[in-house]
């Protein structure tokens, strides 16, 4: 059967970039693993012509000369090669190697864990920023051993995986590693543990910090602090800190983004004969003129009075939704029940005493 262009199988054009293939074969390699289609022969044979055209197409010699002559290029073109397999670690990362990316272990130091930390803002809070103090514990470097773990500060390469952090193992046609059981991946070995930090390099503290909070955030929002997280250990780089936000609600708006809406409720009277509002917004007092006549759910706008926007600097607006009160027969006098009586005779309509009355009325001006 004749093989596949190396480029059909990765699914790539010709003049696909190295970030392209190598991130193409990634995925190819972790749908195909053995490891998660055991048994399966097929998807067997694809990993293998996957690895087959990465190691050909990542190399720049050995594409050159492929897309020149194809598969007649020879060298290194005859089929899986089973040791060009130890070299994918960095591509195949957590699901291969058990900690590669970014939490690769070896003689950099392992980094630290990002934190997360949740914070409560009020409905103004969150318009108009603020700057918070938050405090929160996380591992820091051990004063006493410097972050060696050590009481003596003397530590020692892990004689197992010789300070690689791994150990490789060959399984079937191809080659794997692992984290170190000895050392847990750092590559080093200590002897006599700091009394302080129990030889782990950290001890627990609480932080405090200043977190600025600019106006116009929502919840659900994510502030990412670069190096606030936990520390590393053995000179490992720290995590990072993620503040993400909760907006708690307000007892007269609701928000649409930078917008914010709010209900007000008139009688029948103001509607039909119109009437003056002052309209609080988070800005100050604001005139609203509601022309006689205006019906039931009508909304108005007040332009800028809304909530900053964090893409553009212009704010939201304040809508106002005009709501039509229908009292109930215990909130009328017995003058307001005669009146009612006497516009239903001039509007030709009939009424029911008791509750019937305002079932009535709300249903014409709804």
């Amino acid at each position: 059967m004749s093989k596949r262009d190396y480029y059909e199988v990765l699914g790539l054009s010709k003049d696909a970039a190295e970030a392209d293939i190598k991130k193409a074969y990634r995925k190819l390699a972790l749908k195909y693993h053995p490891d998660k289609n055991p048994g399966d022969t097929e998807a067997e044979d694809l990993f293998k012509e996957a690895a087959e055209a990465y190691s050909v197409l990542s190399d720049a010699e050995k594409r050159a000369r492929y897309d020149r002559f194809g598969h007649q290029a020879g060298g290194g073109f005859g089929g899986f090669d089973p040791s060009a397999f130890s070299d994918f670690s960095d591509i195949l990362g957590d699901f291969f190697f058990g900690g590669g990316g970014r939490r690769r272990r070896g003689s950099t130091g392992i980094p630290g864990a990002d934190l997360r930390y949740d914070l409560s803002l009020t409905f103004e809070e969150a318009a108009f920023g603020k700057t918070a103090e938050i405090r929160f514990p996380r591992l820091e470097t051990c004063d006493t051993c410097s972050g060696s773990g050590s009481r003596s500060g003397q530590v020692t390469t892990c004689a197992t995986c010789q300070g690689h952090g791994q150990v490789r193992m060959s399984q079937g046609f191809f080659t794997v590693a692992r984290t170190c059981p000895s050392c847990g991946g750092e590559g080093k070995q200590v002897s006599d543990p700091c009394g302080t930090c129990r030889g782990d390099g950290r001890v627990e503290t609480q932080q405090s910090l200043e977190v600025t909070i600019p106006a116009g955030v929502d919840t659900g929002i994510r502030l990412r602090l670069r190096g606030e997280g936990e520390h590393g250990r053995r000179g490992g780089p720290p995590g990072d800190l993620d503040v993400v936000l909760r907006v708690e609600p307000h007892e007269r708006f609701e928000r649409d983004g930078a917008d914010v809406h709010e209900k007000v409720t008139l009688s029948y009277s103001q509607l039909v004969l119109g009437t003056s509002l002052e309209v609080k917004t988070l800005h100050g007092t604001e005139k609203l003129k509601v022309p006689a006549g205006t019906q039931h759910g009508h909304r108005f706008r007040l332009r800028g009075q809304g909530i900053e926007r964090l893409d553009v600097e212009r704010r939201g607006d304040h809508f106002v939704h005009i709501e039509l009160k229908v009292p109930s027969m215990k909130e009328l006098s017995d003058e307001q029940v005669a009146m009612l009586r006497r516009l239903s005779e001039l509007e030709g309509t009939e009424v029911h005493e008791g509750g019937g009355v305002m079932k009535k009325f709300k249903k014409l001006f709804t």
